[in-house]
């Protein structure tokens, strides 16, 4: 059996902590190693205990959520980060996982979820929550979200295949797995794309696939 993923929870409110970590260790591939009140304590736990994941509330005092993640980032501590947050905003989703987040979902969200999140960014994915999701796919739809019309002729074949797949959450390994290519071969292919769609910053390509995910599925099946 493999070791349990590791996990840091910040939040200034001690009730949704325990909450948190209640839910959360139900599922006995996961373990709550640290938890913080405020974004430097938060920080310095990372630091400490080097967890697998830190689920991270925004708005803490002192140092908030997307300062702490900017500096794990910085130090490249290896510890993957969830923001969990009352915030359904585009803006800010974008702001957070541009700070080096690889999860988003909002609070309230159900257990499920929590914990299939954990577990896909512990294995590199990106995780959007399903209430954010149909929020991004209703804009991209209703044309509310920066107009989306989806342009990808410039894409080859296979890079329309490969947008498709990070679309539906899967990881440059994956990718590779599923295409049959080494994982650096999808990461060429993704700097490609980026370069041609013009789109820059960290997960940029994955929250243009996953705006795009309908369409994507659409024209591309």
């Amino acid at each position: 059996m493999s070791d349990p993923i590791r996990l840091l929870l910040a939040d200034d409110h001690p009730v949704v902590r325990r909450g948190l970590k209640a839910s959360i260790e139900e599922d006995d591939s996961l373990v709550v190693v640290a938890e913080a009140s405020d974004g430097n304590e938060a920080l310095c736990k990372i630091v400490e205990y080097k967890p697998d994941v830190a689920v991270l509330d925004i708005d803490m005092p002192g140092l908030n959520g997307l300062g702490v993640a900017r500096e794990a980032t910085a130090q490249d501590l290896g510890t993957r980060i969830i923001f969990m947050t009352f915030h359904a905003d585009e803006d800010l989703m974008r702001t957070a996982m541009d700070a080096g987040g690889k999860g988003y979902l909002l609070k309230g969200s159900e257990t499920e979820e929590v914990t299939a999140a954990i577990h896909a960014v512990h294995t590199g994915r990106t995780y959007i929550g399903s209430t954010m999701a149909a929020i991004l796919l209703k804009q991209s739809s209703d044309g509310s979200g920066g107009g989306l019309a989806l342009d990808i002729s410039a894409l080859t074949p296979t890079e329309k295949k490969i947008l498709r797949l990070i679309a539906d959450g899967l990881s440059s390994k994956e990718i590779g797995d599923e295409l049959s290519v080494h994982y650096r071969t999808v990461e060429n292919h993704r700097t490609n794309m980026c370069r041609k769609l013009n789109i820059e910053g960290a997960n940029a390509l994955a929250r243009f696939a996953l705006q795009h995910r309908a369409a994507l599925h659409e024209r591309l099946h």
